[in-house]
């Protein structure tokens, strides 16, 4: 019983059987206009249930997000923007993909 539990303890942790991420990018109104606007985003956001990372490009006006989507959702990340002061329009949700670590064979 306890190696059972150990295998799925480790299982967990390494991320085998479990969801895989999402990555939403978003395109923030007021728009970014300095590193404070990026680190208000970054340090608020990263609190959120289910985030994993964050990227703001000031160039593209986008915010990248992140999460594990058995955490949190879009409209989710959309209300915790509000909530700083930013609506958003979403420019993309997308699955990904877990890095092989044979590399990419075909």
């Amino acid at each position: 019983m306890k190696s059972k539990l150990l295998i799925t303890l480790v299982a967990l942790l390494l991320g085998v059987g479990g969801s895989n991420l999402r990555v939403l990018i978003v395109t923030p109104t007021p728009e970014m206009h300095c590193e404070s606007c990026e680190n208000k985003i970054k340090s608020n956001m990263r609190f959120e249930k289910g985030v994993t990372k964050i990227e703001t490009s000031l160039e593209r006006q986008e915010v990248a997000i992140t999460y594990n989507p058995s955490k949190n959702n879009v409209e989710g990340l959309r209300k915790a923007m509000k909530k700083i002061g930013y609506d958003t329009k979403v420019v993309s949700d997308t699955e990904l993909k877990a890095k092989s670590k044979n590399g990419n064979k075909k």
